[in-house]
């Protein structure tokens, strides 16, 4: 909780003070989404250090907003959230809902980070849109430094999809290359894939029925719609 609050009864004022506290809603939006071990969680919050989500967990805790098991038989940590927070989901979207209609574009394209788009790119692959084996796709981002351009998506039927940072060591099936600007743009719903490929932001090389299914096996953003 805030260290000093508003020390007001309004439970608006309660609120803020369980909530506010730096990341503590993209944490929450990250468990949500069905990541429960410390590093899952920390891959959809790049830009927050361990020791200070450390600390945001227990504070979580304490507030009630999430429950920290240990499986006595691997001694894996997994982080959940608790009745009381899942009942702020649909206030969150609706958040994010509106933060989409209504910030403007070039202010919300002003920060990109391209492991957390993929980490949530991810998420969001249809593995039935794609060929019923191992299907390994790599994106690039050409603008970043050289040991930051590229990714993988590695796809198996019936398996959750992997991403690596780093060369698996599989045939690749489509190369993207891409702006990162373009692309965040796309998944997020404020340009679309087949205008930024029109306009050679986009471009895909290599097996042409994955190239030309990438609208239906890469979904978009919760948010894209709004």
């Amino acid at each position: 909780m805030a260290s000093d609050g508003y020390n007001q009864y309004c439970p608006v004022s309660k609120a803020c003070e369980v909530l506010e506290p730096r990341w503590t809603l993209l944490l929450l939006c990250e468990m949500w989404s069905g990541s429960t071990h410390f590093n899952e969680i920390h891959r959809g919050v790049p830009g927050m250090s361990p020791t200070l989500m450390s600390k945001r967990l227990r504070e979580m805790e304490a507030n009630g907003l999430v429950v920290r098991t240990e499986n006595p038989s691997t001694g894996d940590i997994n982080y959940t959230t608790t009745k009381v927070a899942d009942e702020l989901e649909p206030i969150v979207y609706a958040l994010g809902k509106w933060a989409h209609r209504n910030v403007d574009a070039e202010v919300t394209l002003e920060k990109l980070d391209a492991k957390l788009l993929m980490w949530n790119m991810r998420r969001k692959i249809d593995t039935s849109a794609l060929p019923a084996r191992r299907s390994v796709i790599e994106f690039t981002y050409p603008e970043l430094p050289k040991n930051e351009q590229n990714y993988w998506l590695v796809t198996k039927p019936g398996m959750p999809v992997d991403l690596c940072a780093l060369d698996p060591g599989h045939n690749v099936d489509l190369f993207v290359s891409a702006d990162l600007k373009a692309m965040t743009s796309a998944w997020i719903g404020l340009s679309t894939l087949r205008a930024e490929i029109s306009q050679g932001k986009i471009s895909l090389i290599g097996d042409s029925s994955i190239a030309a299914s990438i609208e239906r096996w890469l979904g978009r953003s919760s948010f894209a719609q709004y």
